[in-house]
């Protein structure tokens, strides 16, 4: 894979994939922490985390696309990534490399840099290395990528990369830099004009006589101003163009006029054979050439962090042929603004050159002033918060970013939360990321709370707050909050930056007061849910018997419990029927903890099966509608000693004894000797019981189906006995902690399996069934960052103040095709009332006094409205509670109008 950056253009291209049989040779058997690493499991699947194991990546170039490739890889979880950079970090690398400060400046970027790097994964070992990569050292890795290097090193090392059959992956955000082939060379003293170009042009102003240059020659460079970096530079070969013009295979980027004229006449004689020429856009291209964007690294960094993460796991599509992206709609709009000019773009000795250099200096104090407000500190919010750093947004006088999360850090967080660190586990994610961003720029002013958005927080973030935002983003994973955040940005006139990630899809979404649509309406956002009858009889699918499981977990283990809990200390001991059964199985040791497991599993998988199957014979499949969406009859289990029916058994035996708060060694020895000695009853059917098919059906009759008494019961404790009586009710919460071994997730996943060998149905392994019963979101590193480069592009366009739509993009992607959809925002949609064109951005503002000074009441409000806007009240409502009705009785009327 190739990827190379100009300023805000860039390109990706395959070149050499990881061969299969090198690919099979590296597959690990090591464990893989499922305690980290569970959500990108999601993603990948153990095989392919397995097999990224055994991928030791070198990482060669610690700038910003360097340092977020590394990054994404290292949290991925390779075998181990060594990072190289022989250059010593510069005040320019500020711009966009978040692990160096304004103290490391002078010191080498891949030492630096591996402090930080080393701290993500304490399984992926880091280590910097400063020499020159010699063939010998290459031969170490399976993964190579290259950043900010040489023409010359960029094609030695791929082509041993290829011969050796090494993935190679070039990321090169300076274009293409000197390389140093052997040959006569010489001293150039004229003065010149570099120029942006690839390869660049040199032109030789001075009215002498210029240098003999000839093809094949070498020259060097010194006293060059706003390039220094070419100053001692070592030797290049030239091609002579013309008297006064060279070429050099190098890239000099500086936004000078005569630059994107020089680069328009070159484009010109190559474009003869080509389409039309965009004149406009050459010119773009030659004054942003200079930029070093964080947000543009970030997109890019992850591109090729995924692409790695495809050679080294053999997961996923690669990247065919050359990819393209340019954000130029992020510069200023030609009819909205004056053209920046050179002055406006040259260097200030500021970390923020590279971004000035596109934008200009104006573009940076205005984002230093902005202020936002970031809603969750989580995978995106905290990519988010470090390109808001690298940018300089809230850095400047009056500036303000405010991040709000409730939540505490997990140990499952630090896969892709890299704000984050081991010993950040139990702390508030606001607060220590808004600590992290600090320290990467000292000026951006953030401020952390720990509040949960929404209407019972209104005092807090209410008029004054929202009025005083330039904007939000949002960085949630739950749908209802996105809509209530949505729904108060335009109650405030405030543009929302929304975006989401699912695995190796993402989606980023900018919502404009009066330009776009404004954020999704909840009822499209309602979860997916089961007919109850589905679940209870005839299921088809994992999720069906999952959720079965879940319910029978909940009535066991939980409000069982709980009706005990709320009856004894209060209630009359006539309505003891409601706790009768939990009461009468109350057990006393473990071998009655596994007698009762036991007969729940021959009523679960047996007994109601067989009733099932009395009620409806085999031959009903072709009468029943829920039997033929089935397929086929269900058939009982027969007790063997195998792994998924004991697993059940004990699972089932220690949370009833949890339950009842009975203190046993939970021995699996000692059950299965229990097991042996027990017998059942044989099944007997209930005659006459009614089994509904329909959800109706179930409403209206009582499902006794599993109630029956072959449970076993003993006789009522005294009332005394009673009194003293307690019950621990128990809670699934299988998306938060990594707490595994209190088996309430085991018996689910044992419950669900033997329910869907019951129907027939393809069981899930235990990973599977987690996510399916947390509903947990499968994340990845990757689509984090790409997501959160890409918000941050359109901040940029919020920040000039575009006003045309086709400025903003709505970003679909899918890494893992790779697929990505970038498409224009969607038009604002009207509506006509009174004689008026009306959007969701539209109000009717009210001063909420009178013209004496007094509070308006609501009978002023209907007397304003009336007389200011032609608008006769008809009803008034404030969510969901009725203010103001006209069809109200006079008495009433009167007494609501004189209120405030």
């Amino acid at each position: 894979v190739v990827l190379q950056s100009f300023g805000a253009r860039y390109f990706l291209s395959p070149m050499c994939l990881l061969g299969r049989s090198r690919m099979n040779a590296l597959e690990s058997h090591l464990e893989i922490d499922e305690g980290l690493y569970s959500r990108q499991i999601y993603v990948l699947g153990y095989d392919a985390m397995q097999r990224m194991t055994g991928s030791s990546v070198l990482v060669s170039g610690m700038k910003g696309v360097g340092v977020e490739t590394a990054k994404n890889i290292i949290l991925a979880g390779v075998k181990s990534v060594t990072v190289h950079d022989q250059g010593d970090a510069q005040w320019s690398d500020l711009s966009s490399q978040f692990f160096l400060s304004e103290g490391d400046v002078g010191q080498n970027r891949a030492v630096v840099s591996q402090r930080h790097l080393a701290e993500l994964n304490s399984y992926v070992p880091v280590v910097a290395y400063t020499e020159e990569l010699s063939e010998k050292f290459l031969s170490a890795f399976q993964v190579v990528v290259l950043t900010n290097s040489s023409l010359e090193e960029q094609l030695r090392i791929s082509d041993f990369c290829h011969a050796n059959n090494i993935c190679f992956i070039l990321a090169d955000t300076k274009g293409l830099p000197p390389s140093c082939p052997s040959g006569p060379w010489f001293m150039a003293s004229s003065v010149f004009l570099p120029l942006q170009g690839c390869p660049g042009v040199v032109t030789i102003a001075c009215e002498e006589k210029q240098e003999h240059f000839e093809n094949g020659g070498m020259v060097t460079f010194s006293r060059v101003e706003g390039m220094t970096e070419l100053n001692n530079s070592e030797p290049q070969p030239v091609c002579v163009l013309d008297y006064y013009s060279t070429f050099p295979q190098l890239m000099l980027p500086l936004p000078l006029q005569v630059d994107a004229d020089r680069l328009l006449e070159l484009a010109q004689d190559l474009a003869g054979w080509q389409a039309p020429l965009d004149e406009e856009l050459v010119r773009a291209f030659a004054a942003v050439s200079a930029g070093d964007l964080s947000p543009i690294n970030a997109v890019i960094g992850a591109m090729a962090a995924q692409e790695v993460l495809k050679a080294a796991s053999g997961k996923f599509t690669p990247l065919d042929q050359w990819f393209y992206f340019d954000a130029w709609e992020c510069l200023p709009e030609q009819e909205h603004s004056v053209p920046l000019s050179e002055q406006d773009c040259a260097p200030r000795g500021s970390r923020y050159d590279g971004q000035i250099a596109v934008f200009g200096a104006d573009f940076q104090e205005r984002l230093g002033q902005q202020k936002y407000f970031v809603v969750g500190a989580g995978a995106i919010g905290c990519e988010l918060l470090k390109n808001f750093g690298m940018i300089g947004l809230a850095a400047g006088k009056g500036g303000r970013i405010t991040v709000t999360d409730m939540d505490t850090i997990e140990r499952s967080n630090l896969n892709r939360q890299f704000l984050f660190r081991p010993q950040d586990v139990s702390k508030q994610k606001s607060e220590v990321a808004a600590a992290a961003v600090r320290h990467m720029n000292p000026y951006t002013n953030v401020t952390a709370h720990q509040d949960c958005l929404g209407p019972d927080t209104e005092q807090l973030y209410g008029d004054n707050f929202f009025l005083g935002l330039d904007g939000v983003a949002t960085a949630l994973d739950n749908p209802q909050a996105r809509v209530y955040v949505g729904e108060r940005c335009v109650q405030y006139l405030k543009p929302l930056l929304d975006s989401g990630t699912e695995g190796t899809k993402g989606h980023v979404q900018v919502f404009v007061p009066f330009l776009t649509e404004s954020y999704g309406h909840a009822m499209d956002l309602a979860e997916k849910t089961y007919p109850l009858c589905t679940l209870r009889h005839f299921p088809t699918a994992i999720q069906h018997t999952l959720q079965w499981a879940r319910d029978q977990f909940e009535g066991l283990f939980k409000k069982s419990a709980e009706n005990v809990n709320t009856f004894v200390p209060r209630e009359a001991l006539e309505k003891l029927e409601l706790v009768h059964s939990s009461l009468q199985e109350k057990p006393l040791s473990w071998g009655e903890c596994v007698a009762w497991a036991r007969r729940l599993w021959e009523q679960l998988f047996r007994n109601d099966i067989q009733q099932l199957l009395y009620n409806f014979p085999p031959d009903h499949v072709r009468h029943s509608p829920s039997y033929r969406k089935s397929g086929s009859s269900p058939s009982p289990l027969f007790p063997l000693p195998l792994d998924t029916h004991m697993a059940f058994i004990l699972a089932a035996s220690r949370l009833f004894a949890q339950t009842h708060r009975l203190q046993v060694s939970g021995d699996e020895v000692a059950a299965r000797q229990v097991l042996l000695v027990l017998c059942l009853p044989p099944f007997q059917p209930c005659q006459g019981l009614h089994i509904p098919t329909t959800d109706q059906e179930l409403k209206e009759t009582s499902d006794t189906v599993g109630k029956e008494s072959t449970m076993g019961h003993r006789p009522l404790p005294s009332l005394s006995a009673l009194l003293g009586t307690g019950l621990t009710p128990l809670s699934l919460c299988p998306s938060k902690g990594d707490d595994n071994s209190n088996f309430h997730l085991n018996f689910i996943v044992a419950a669900s399996n033997l329910r869907a060998e019951n129907y027939g149905i393809p069981t899930a392994d235990w990973l599977q069934s987690k996510r399916i019963v947390g509903r947990i979101v499968p994340a990845i590193a990757t689509t984090t960052a790409a997501v959160a480069g890409l918000v941050c592009l359109e901040l940029y366009k919020l920040v000039w103040g575009h006003k045309d739509l086709g400025s903003y993009r709505q970003s679909f992607l899918r890494l893992a095709e790779p697929m990505f959809i970038f498409s224009f925002s969607v038009s604002l949609p009207h509506s006509q009332f009174c004689q008026k064109t009306w959007t969701c951005w539209d109000r009717i503002e009210v001063p909420g006094v009178t013209g004496s000074g007094e509070e308006m009441t609501l009978g002023d409000l209907r007397d304003h409205l009336q007389k200011e806007h032609g608008l006769a009240l008809r009803m008034l409502l404030y969510r969901e509670a009725v203010l103001y009705a006209a069809f109200w009785s006079s008495e009433k009327l009167k007494e609501q109008l004189a209120n405030r």
